[in-house]
Order: C-alpha cells, then structure tokens, then sequence
C-alpha cells in the first residue's frame, strides 16, 4: 500500500484520517498539526503518529495529503513536490490562480501526480448522471448553506460556489466568452450570497447561485439537454432524468405510456422518467482511493491540478466582476 500523511488535522482533516484508515489501499504513516492542543486530541483519538515537523512527515511519505487551510496549501504543496512526492491537495486548490501555474510547472517538472479535492466529483449522485450528460445547453445550481463563521475567511465563491464551478467545467465541453456575476457581503467582509451567469461559445449557458447565510441547506443542479432534464440532488444524493423519445405511431404505443402530441405535424413525442440507482459511498474516501489507482496504474487522477487550476482562476474572474478579485 501507498504510505500517505495528511497536514492538518482540524474538522475535514479528521475525516480524511478516518477514511484513509478504514482504506485498504492506503497506509496512514501519521499527521502534522502546528496546533499542539489540536495534535494531541487527534493522536490520542485515531491512535496514529504525531509527527513534530512538516518536512519530517514528507520525507516518509508517498503521497501528501494537504487538509490545511487554503492559504497554506501552496507551500505545503511546494514542500512536498520538491521532494517528489504525489499530492493530495483540498480544494480550492491554492490562494491564487498565480500560485495553481507555478505548483502545475513544478508537478511537471517533479513527474508526480496531483488530485484536487473537488470531491462532489464523486458524490454518487452525480456519478450516477455521468451516462445521461450529451450536451446541456442549460444549467441552473443552487448551494445554500445555513450561516457558520468557519469559512467566512474567504468570499462565498471560493467556499461554495467553486464545486459547482468545478462540475460545469467537467460537464461542458467549451470555452467561456461571458460572465456577469453579482454579489453582497452580509455579515463579512467578501460575498456571503453570489450569482454568476456563465455563457460558452457553443452556447450553453450556466446560472450559478451560492450562499452562506441560508435557512436551510441544499445543494441542486439542473441540466437541460436537447430531449433530457437531469436533476441531481448532491446533498440528498438523489438523481432524476425526464427523457423524451419520438413516437412514430402514437396509436401503437403503450396505452399507459405519456404521450404528447407537439401539433402542427411535428410529431409525437414519449415521457419518460428514470431515478437511476444511487449507491451509497464515502465520497472522500472514494476520492483518495481514485488518486491511489492513478498512481499505481499512472493514470491521470479524475480531478487534476489543471482542473483545479481551472475552477479557482473562473472564481477569480467572478469575484473580479464583482470587484472582489485581486490576487
């Protein structure tokens, strides 16, 4: 098994220690918190390694799993590369557009390999999507949060929106020619509710909206395709597809079957409604795993350091239309 050791050990990085111990494809070596109380919790709670410096845990490791806050990740990041090590890194993936080119230069130039951690990536709901998307021309996202002060460090489009980001960029194949965007701190100082409207040269065109001062939580995206409707719920893990087929005699179809005539002789068309298996998995657990067989078979990992590249530089070209941008 891959030797792993995560940097950071608050809320998520526990949960990335649970699930690589329960993995049984990769080997926890240990973690590295700079908060001694913090340290001391975690080592004593998953009976795993403390270790006393950063550049001690690297030199032990195959991959380094970076669970650190966001403004930190660049340089753990640029530890680790220059020790050849593999990198896990949370997303998004740096502070910067500027720091993401000069970690993908040193990826290269390492010949390791680095995965994102845009983890809806794997959320088994979307997964479960995947074999419907051909070509939506249309999408709406909604990721509303109910109001808490971890994450208010950064605007509400690098701690939300930036998944949703992440999953048009995968799901739509073309260039972005416009953006128009909106946005309004509340109770901080950067954007606590945004909107970003996307459009693409092949004419697609995404309306994104994200929040963090909500009453409730949700977490949904639409997609509009030439005959087909995809919903996916990422928060109750629950997928919907509307299809429509073409009906060439209408008095020969299923009698139970939704038929809609269109009029003016264009034909008749078939309703159908699917609500396709969605299993049951540890989305995280299953996306250090993914990164362990891109190493192993040397692959490309699913989410790559130029995917998070990708997303962090659209946010920051949003947060810029809203006059929140400087890097």
């Amino acid at each position: 098994m891959l030797k792993i050791g995560v940097l950071g050990a608050g809320h998520l990085g526990k949960i990335h220690i649970k699930c690589i111990q329960e993995s049984d494809k990769l080997s926890l070596v240990g973690f590295y918190d700079p908060d001694e109380a913090i340290a001391k919790n975690v080592e004593k709670e998953f009976s795993t390694r403390k270790y006393s410096n950063i550049s001690e845990l690297i030199r032990d490791d195959d991959i380094v799993d970076i669970v650190t806050p966001t403004i930190s990740h660049y340089e753990c990041a640029i530890q680790a590369l220059r020790e050849f090590k593999h990198v896990f890194i949370e997303k998004p993936v740096v502070n910067t557009p500027d720091e993401a080119r000069q970690l993908i230069s040193l990826a290269q130039e390492a010949e390791v390999k680095v995965q994102v951690g845009h983890v809806e990536r794997f959320n088994p709901a979307f997964t479960a999507a995947l074999p419907y998307f051909e070509k939506p021309m249309f999408i709406e996202t909604h990721r509303l949060a109910q109001f808490n002060p971890r994450g208010t460090d950064v605007p509400v489009i690098l701690d939300l929106m930036i998944h949703d980001l992440d999953i048009v960029l995968s799901v739509v194949k073309s260039n972005i020619r416009k953006i128009n965007a909106s946005g309004v701190p509340v109770v901080s100082d950067t954007p606590d509710i945004a909107n970003a409207r996307l459009e693409f040269d092949n004419g697609c065109v995404a309306n994104l909206t994200a929040s963090r001062i909500s009453m409730k939580n949700m977490r949904k995206s639409r997609f509009f395709q030439s005959n087909a409707y995809i919903s996916v719920d990422f928060l109750e893990k629950k997928t919907e597809v509307l299809k429509m087929e073409d009906v060439p005699d209408p008095e020969k179809a299923d009698p139970l079957a939704m038929i809609i005539d269109l009029g003016n002789g264009k034909g008749s068309k078939k309703i159908i409604f699917d609500q396709p298996t969605v299993k049951p998995i540890n989305a995280i657990k299953t996306e250090l795993e993914s990164f362990e067989r891109a190493i192993t078979k040397n692959q490309a990992p699913l989410v790559s350091i130029s995917d998070g590249y990708a997303a962090l530089d659209l946010a920051y070209k949003i947060m810029d239309k809203m006059g929140f941008g400087k890097e």
